[in-house]
C-alpha cells in the first residue's frame, strides 16, 4: 500500500481544509440514528488487520463493478470523447485504497469530519475533477452517491471473512462497515442539500 503522505490529493489532516460544516453534536446524533456504538468502532478497528493486505483485491472488485457499468464509468470519462481518463482513475484508486484503511481506523475527530466534507465536495460540481485536473463528467449525481452504499458494503463481506474469524465476528465487522459507510455518505451529501435543511 502506498504511503498516505505520497498520495496526490490526499489531504486528510491538512490544516488547509476548512472545518466540517456538520457540527460534532449533529454527528453524534447521526451515530445514534444509525445505531453506531463503541462496539462498532472495535470491530472496524479489528477489520483493519483483516483488510490491509487485501486492499488492491478489493479495489479490483470495485473498479470492475464501475467499469462494467457505463452509467458509472462516465463519471471518470471525458464528456467529449466518452473515453475513460486513466490518470483520473489511477489517482482516485490510490485515495480509495487509503479510504479503506481510514475507515477501518475509525477515528471520528474534527480532522476526519473535515476530510469527509472535502470528499463530498469532490463528488459535487463544486470541486469535481479539480483535484486531479481531470476531464470527466462535472459531478456525480446525488442518486448514485447514495446508491453505491450497497455495492461497496455488500462486496466487502467476503474479504472480511477471509482471515478465519467466526461468522458472528464477520457479521459484526460487516455491520460496523455498513454503518460507517452510511455515516460517510450522509456527510458527503452535505453539498447536495440546502444548508438550512441538512441539520
Amino acid at each position: 500500500m502506498t504511503d498516505a503522505r505520497n498520495i496526490p490529493g490526499y489531504t486528510y489532516g491538512s490544516p488547509d481544509l476548512p472545518p466540517s460544516p456538520v457540527s460534532r453534536e449533529t454527528f453524534e446524533d447521526l451515530k445514534k440514528s444509525v445505531l453506531f456504538t463503541e462496539e462498532d468502532i472495535h470491530h472496524l478497528r479489528m477489520s483493519k488487520a483483516v483488510l490491509e493486505d487485501q486492499v488492491e483485491d478489493i479495489l479490483d472488485v470495485w473498479y470492475g463493478f464501475v467499469g462494467a457499468n457505463p452509467h458509472l464509468l462516465r463519471y471518470f470519462s471525458s464528456p467529449k470523447t466518452g473515453q475513460p481518463d486513466s490518470h483520473y482513475l489511477d489517482a482516485v484508486r490510490k485515495r480509495f485504497g487509503q479510504w479503506i484503511l481510514d475507515t477501518a481506523r475509525a477515528e471520528y475527530d474534527d480532522a476526519w469530519r473535515a476530510y469527509q466534507h472535502e470528499i463530498g465536495l469532490r463528488h459535487h460540481r463544486t470541486k469535481k475533477n479539480r483535484t486531479d485536473g481531470a476531464d470527466a463528467a462535472p459531478y456525480v449525481p446525488f442518486c448514485h452517491l447514495v446508491a453505491l452504499l450497497y455495492p461497496i458494503t455488500h462486496t466487502l463481506r467476503p474479504f472480511l471473512a477471509k482471515k478465519g474469524h467466526d461468522p458472528e465476528t464477520v457479521e459484526k465487522m460487516h455491520q460496523a462497515w455498513t454503518k460507517s459507510v452510511l455515516l460517510q455518505v450522509i456527510l458527503w451529501s452535505y453539498p447536495y442539500v440546502k444548508e438550512e435543511d441538512f441539520q
